[in-house]
């Protein structure tokens, strides 16, 4: 079987390769700008389409007039018109309309093809030769496997990091030998397992909380584009990569342990963009509890449980495991025991007592019970509501 896996290490530009680097985001930001304005403009004036083999038409004439667009890798401006169509294929199935990018956030390009990985400097000094950069220095942490595919740059705060897309064939286990368990995403506890096992929650931005409103209050009272909010904005950046760097790490540790112990894991469906909308409303109709509801979005933004189910997801698949999703309505009110759903039954946040039948014991303990329940008879009765693999979040 065919799987892909992407490696994803620090660069070690020199200072001609961080100006073509700059330059290619750059462009390839002004062609995505570009085509989704015309695209856009065709739609609401004539109801035309413009196909992306129309565009890569137009970017060779494009480039005629406009010589800077001649300077970085010449696929990596076709892969924009790709990712453009892309975006537009999830539109008509239900997502989101394409966005304009703006400069500084999200920097990254494409290259697919042309990458040779040169021999190595030293133990952590990887080399890979590159279209139009020659060959560039990455901090090697692990060994790559299987045909790299294509290597895409991106900027995150100061840094520039290459990530390898690689293909490998591998054979994955039918079947898996494991615990299964059903998981309760909470707040206070990161996941609270059927088994009773506690992961705790990690809170990595809540620590950080101080440190960030210091730097936005110094931030207001710089001149905007001003040397000293260029530093600000700097510090700010670096502040919010340590925080999303420090939540990955934490839930690719989470998720390998799981992945390694379980045969199956049931989740709940969660719509997390959903739970963590603002509460402010409209002038009209302001929203109640504003504030206590920002406060609620933040920490559950802050425990990245769409990012932990996508990690799972892959490394459950990987291992020959499966992960599956659950309608998650009344799994905290439902008694595990007798089955009687009742508000009543949820004393409060951490403690449940059936009305019915006088169970007690922690509600999320109670809840992961009902969550692996529900998963285990959907694949009993073959329910065609059952979720498997990747939620709709």
């Amino acid at each position: 079987m065919k799987i892909y896996l992407s490696y994803k290490f620090e660069l070690l530009f020199n200072n001609p390769q961080i100006i073509l680097a700059c330059q290619t985001a750059g462009s390839c930001r002004f062609i995505w700008n570009e085509w989704l304005a015309l695209k856009k403009e065709k739609w609401e004036n004539n109801k035309e389409k413009i196909s992306r083999y129309e565009l890569d038409k137009i970017l060779t004439e494009l480039k005629k007039e406009k010589n800077w667009l001649c300077m970085p890798p010449s696929q990596t401006l076709q892969q924009v018109n790709k990712d453009l169509d892309q975006a537009f294929k999830n539109f008509y199935n239900g997502f989101g309309y394409p966005n304009f990018k703006k400069k500084g956030i999200n920097d990254s390009f494409r290259i697919p093809q042309g990458i040779k990985l040169e021999k190595k400097i030293s133990k952590k000094i990887g080399q890979v030769r590159l279209p139009k950069f020659g060959i560039v220095k990455f901090i090697a942490t692990r060994q790559t496997e299987g045909k790299i595919k294509n290597v895409t740059i991106s900027k995150e705060g100061d840094k520039w990091n290459i990530s390898f897309d690689c293909e490998i064939e591998k054979e994955i286990p039918q079947k898996k030998e494991g615990f299964q368990s059903g998981i309760d995403r909470g707040i206070v506890t990161f996941a609270k397992l059927s088994n009773n096992t506690d992961i705790p929650a990690i809170s990595v931005l809540k620590k950080n909380l101080t440190k960030i409103k210091k730097l936005q209050r110094k931030l207001k009272k710089k001149t905007k584009f001003s040397s000293n909010w260029k530093k600000v904005i700097k510090k700010l950046k670096k502040v919010h990569q340590h925080v999303k760097n420090k939540r990955k790490d934490y839930l690719h540790k989470v998720t390998t342990q799981l992945s390694k112990s379980h045969s199956l894991i049931v989740l709940e469906n969660l719509k997390v963009a959903n739970m963590s909308k603002s509460a402010k409303g409209t002038i009209k109709n302001p929203g109640k509890n504003v504030k206590a509801k920002a406060c609620l979005n933040r920490s559950i933004l802050d425990q990245g449980w769409h990012i932990f189910q996508t990690f799972l997801e892959y490394k459950m698949k990987y291992s020959g495991g499966k992960v599956i999703y659950v309608d998650p309505k009344n799994t905290s009110l439902k008694c595990s025991m007798c089955m009687e759903v009742s508000k009543e039954n949820r004393k409060s946040q951490a403690n449940f007592e059936c009305v019915n039948c006088g169970f007690k014991t922690n509600a999320d303990l109670n809840a992961s019970i009902n969550v692996l329940t529900a998963g285990l008879a959907g694949i009993a009765c073959g329910e065609k509501t059952l979720e498997i693999g990747r939620a709709h979040v």
